[in-house]
């Protein structure tokens, strides 16, 4: 890539440092000097070199504001929804940072993005309730820009519905199109209205921007993107597109960052994990990848999510076994335990299929924990469908399960399926499946008392002076006496109680 007088497009040498102007950068993007780039020339049409030039834009307005206010201006994110939408939400926030907003704790701020969810109804009343609120706070600060983006936003009646009774928001984007944060803000300070740019799908994955990591120790990675399954109740497939694969190459160079940045432990990210790469030219499998990054130096511990269990392959399960950096927990989806519902819901596995994967992953690692998502009340679910449901979860001994009462989303075709199970019997279900979710997880979770743990330190306890928390392998609470520079550390924890969900310890 050649020089371009009208625009700083950095170039690598020999040794891959970038230079932008004759000014030497690393190669790290977030590391990219702002002062460098010419912001008087056209912008460029190479991502992420053009959402660069937008930030030094944009940063010319927050040094404006200090200079008015002798201070910086303050930007706050709210989070709704999935790890993905956390980890979108640190790209969000790394970006803001770099153009100077300094982050807030409320939204009492110059700018409030909700990255927002639509899994369920529930998430989108939500942020309507939120949005009220927001009015009042900015007619009482001008400044403020009002930012609405995520998979809420990818629903054509949403947007019309706040573009026609919430004026006040600013800026408006989907989940295709996060990276262009910097871009939409510039163009809405210069035109002075209501920009909305929601893209219905794409090929295109920009990664390369300012991330602020909620841990110094730990993050997320993204592996891919989008969902192919179209579960009948799930809205994601509209709202995050078709699947659409990292390379591999570009996966491990991130992780190999994180890590000399000081992660030791990774989560590798997608809406179903274990299709990863079908869409690559070559193809390439969850398993190899897996396999690969185990392979990077100083990377103590990998998790993932989420795993499909028809995709779900002997080579995974081979992979998680002899491999002692993949952390010793598997969640696995199950919905429902019943044959008759799962086809309903177009899981395309049996009852009997799931059993059958459980079994082969435990024959594999004796010492896995399994946790899951169930659905109760699902159009046309009978008494008979919901106690094979039951049946699943005593059969298994989840270490944990999320429990969701259905909820119909406008769009999918389960919103259109007659039998609508009555709120009042779904109710009922729901409590019996959480009482005997939560008695088997109390005896579950219990099984390595009076054993010596690896346990990764992650903050302290706020429920006891002078104790701090940490995870497990298998994903399961310590706690236990320890200083706050543990934190971020892995170390032998002798675990002397069970609480039923978490343990209490002492550091060997």
């Amino acid at each position: 890539m050649g020089d371009d007088s009208r625009f700083a497009i950095p170039v690598l040498d020999e040794n891959n440092d970038v230079f932008w102007k004759g000014k030497k950068s690393r190669e790290m993007y977030n590391e990219i000097d702002l002062d460098i780039i010419d912001i008087n020339s056209e912008p460029p049409t190479e991502e992420p070199f053009r959402q660069y030039y937008f930030m030094a834009k944009c940063r010319e307005w927050v040094l404006e504001f200090e200079r008015k206010n002798g201070r910086r201006p303050l930007a706050f994110t709210q989070t709704f929804g999935c790890q993905m939408n956390a980890r979108d939400s640190e790209k969000l926030l790394g970006i803001l940072e770099q153009i100077g907003f300094q982050e807030a704790e409320d939204e009492k701020a110059e700018l409030v993005i909700y990255n927002t969810c639509t899994v369920r109804e529930n998430a989108n009343l939500r942020v309507y309730g939120r949005l009220g609120y927001l009015n009042t706070l900015k007619k009482k600060n001008p400044n403020m820009l009002i930012v609405l983006c995520g998979c809420m936003m990818q629903e054509p009646d949403v947007v019309d519905k706040i573009k026609k009774s919430y004026r006040f928001v600013d800026i408006i984007f989907g989940t295709h199109n996060i990276f262009q944060l910097a871009e939409l803000t510039f163009k809405r300070l210069e035109e002075k209205r209501m920009t909305v740019e929601v893209w219905e799908g794409t090929e295109r994955i920009v990664e390369e921007l300012p991330t602020e990591r909620k841990f110094s120790f730990k993050s997320g990675v993204n592996i891919m993107f989008g969902c192919n399954n179209f579960c009948s109740y799930c809205i994601v497939p509209y709202v995050r597109g078709r699947e659409r694969s990292r390379r591999p190459e570009d996966i491990l160079k991130e992780i190999e960052k994180l890590v000399k940045d000081g992660v030791v432990e990774i989560m590798l990210l997608g809406q179903n994990v274990n299709s990863y790469g079908k869409s690559l030219e070559p193809p390439v499998s969850f398993a190899s990848l897996l396999k690969q990054v185990a392979h990077v130096e100083g990377l103590e511990r990998i998790r993932f999510m989420t795993s499909h269990p028809k995709d779900l392959s002997e080579d995974l399960i081979e992979v998680m076994k002899s491999s002692e950096k993949i952390c010793r927990h598997l969640h696995l989806p199950l919905q429902s335990g019943s044959t008759r519902i799962l086809k309903a819901m177009n899981r395309k596995y049996t009852k009997e299929q799931y059993l059958e994967l459980v079994y082969k992953i435990r024959r594999a690692i004796p010492d896995i924990s399994l946790t899951t998502d169930i659905i109760v009340g699902f159009p046309g679910e009978t008494e008979e469908d919901f106690q094979e449901t039951l049946q699943v979860v005593r059969e298994v001994q989840f270490d944990s399960a999320f429990t969701f009462i259905y909820s119909k989303r406008t769009g999918t075709a389960a919103a259109s399926m007659e039998n609508q199970v009555p709120e009042k019997v779904v109710k009922d279900r729901f409590d019996r499946l959480l009482f005997e979710v939560q008695q088997i997880s109390a005896q579950v979770c219990g099984r390595d008392v009076n054993t010596c743990q690896k346990v990764l330190v992650e903050s302290l306890d706020d429920h006891g002076e002078g104790m701090v928390t940490g995870r497990l392998s298998n994903n399961i609470l310590v706690h236990f006496p320890g200083e706050p520079a543990l934190i971020g550390k892995i170390v032998n924890v002798y675990l002397e109680e069970s609480k039923g969900f978490y343990y209490i310890g002492r550091q060997v």
